[in-house]
């Protein structure tokens, strides 16, 4: 009979897309996207679950931002914890999921990391939490948050991109993944399934 080890499901996998937001345009200067349209890609091509970051941002926060008022470390955590029990719930059912996220700084990450019950700080190869971050040019960002901001899709003004900026740093250490994201969209999300297919539960069976 076999063990109670073998009849759970696979672990899932979380794969981050992380960066500024509007860190993204493809080599066709007419398709802007950002760090949602690519986890919203990886999701479909997955058939697994998609995490928006911003949908657990309180009014509160939603507010402060559309002023151009930056969040403080405070006003984060809420919304970072909320959205680390949204990936601990998938992870907990053996199922993967894509999480569209800015995650700028270590701290930030490290409780997004906790969606993994196992985790250890500091163990980042053995985390079921992996990130992908999107990486362009000032000018880039700055033109894409104004086009969003000028179509009413995001609450994020032009403004806050450069406390954007400032916060994000990346460890080394993390083993995180960054792209070039003036790349075509379908290209992150290829690459990216080929480098985690050994993780992904929909991709191991």
């Amino acid at each position: 009979m076999a063990g109670p080890d073998l009849l759970r499901p696979d672990p899932g996998l979380a794969i981050v897309v992380m960066g500024v937001s509007g860190c993204g345009k493809s080599s066709d200067a007419n398709f802007l996207f950002c760090r949602r349209t690519v986890a919203a890609m990886l999701a479909e091509a997955l058939g697994c679950g998609f995490v928006e970051a911003d949908d657990y941002h309180s009014q509160t926060n939603k507010d402060k931002m559309s002023r151009g008022v930056p969040l403080t470390d405070e006003d984060r955590l809420p919304w970072l914890e909320s959205l680390r029990d949204a990936i601990r719930d998938r992870l907990g059912r053996g199922e993967d999921v894509a999480v569209s996220c800015s995650a700028l700084r270590l701290g930030y990450r490290e409780v997004l990391r906790e969606g993994d019950r196992n985790y250890k700080p500091g163990s980042y190869g053995s985390c079921r939490v992996k990130f992908v971050c999107l990486e362009a040019s000032a000018e880039v960002i700055a033109e894409r948050v104004e086009r969003r901001a000028a179509e009413g899709d995001h609450f994020m003004p032009a403004s806050l991109v450069r406390s954007q900026l400032d916060l994000l740093e990346i460890d080394a250490a993390e083993g995180i993944t960054v792209v070039d994201a003036t790349v075509p969209a379908h290209a992150i999300v290829e690459a990216t399934i080929t480098q985690f297919r050994e993780e992904l539960a929909s991709t191991a069976r």
